[in-house]
């Protein structure tokens, strides 16, 4: 069972991308010669970068092999790749990480190393998300707790810092560091599962067969349901909230 699908991540493509915007506005570069986005996904949002930075050479990578398929139709130079493993070329002037670091074990050393060897005046921009104390995965945990026991692992604590968290980590550089609660309108029918499942329940769908999957999301919409209520016009509000980092190298 592959662990992402670009079809569920894209159901919530403009949810999504918001905090991509909002993060790449904050960076400053005006010319650079390479663009690097690290966990590009189905290449929807690295279209941006080329659009603004049309003179760099924009590189892409994801662990995901159908995300970069993905990514490659839509005309992206795409690879599969590890990011905690990848180095910056010396013509590397922007970074871009968006929603990815948060399945990095020891990131914070990654960020570390990535600023060592980035050249003078590059930026680095992360965003991940921070709603990992919130309902929708305190709900994932209790049931793999009670009922799925052989899960217990997949649904990891809060693997992310705070906005002083980063800026310590990146310290010596410029950093601009903050943290934003999206109140996501989604549409349709257990909308907050649809939500999870694209993301945090990658790693549980994975783990199960068919028909096991469908009894796990049978046990859990109802419980997302109580936590998440459908408004009267059929929508559901939903929190979401993302710490932002951006890193400029002195």
């Amino acid at each position: 069972m592959r662990m992402w699908d670009p079809g569920q991540y894209l159901v919530f493509a403009d949810h999504r991308s918001r905090p991509f915007h909002e993060l790449v506005a904050r960076v400053g570069a005006t010319s650079p010669r390479r663009v690097v986005d690290l966990g590009c996904g189905p290449g929807n949002l690295t279209e941006t970068l080329a659009a603004w930075w049309s003179s760099a050479v924009v590189e892409a990578l994801d662990s995901s092999p159908e995300m970069v398929a993905e990514a490659r139709a839509r005309g992206v130079d795409a690879r599969v790749g590890d990011v905690a493993s990848w180095e910056p070329s010396p013509d590397t002037d922007v970074v871009v990480t968006n929603a990815v670091l948060q399945w990095v074990p020891g990131h914070e050393d990654l960020l570390r190393r990535w600023v060592r060897a980035l050249p003078s005046g590059a930026w680095l921009a992360m965003q991940v998300p921070g709603n990992f104390s919130g309902p929708s995965h305190e709900l994932v945990r209790s049931l793999v707790d009670t009922s799925w026991p052989a899960l217990r692992g997949l649904m990891r604590p809060s693997p992310v810092l705070d906005p002083e968290g980063y800026a310590t980590v990146l310290d010596g550089c410029a950093v601009d560091a903050w943290e934003t609660t999206y109140l996501q309108r989604l549409e349709g029918e257990d909308a907050v599962l649809e939500w999870i499942t694209g993301t945090a329940l990658r790693p549980i769908r994975a783990a199960l067969d068919d028909g096991e999957w469908a009894e796990f999301r049978a046990g859990l919409a109802p419980m997302l349901r109580s936590a998440y209520p459908r408004r009267p016009d059929g929508t559901t509000w939903f929190p979401f909230r993302r710490v932002f980092a951006v890193a400029h190298v002195p």
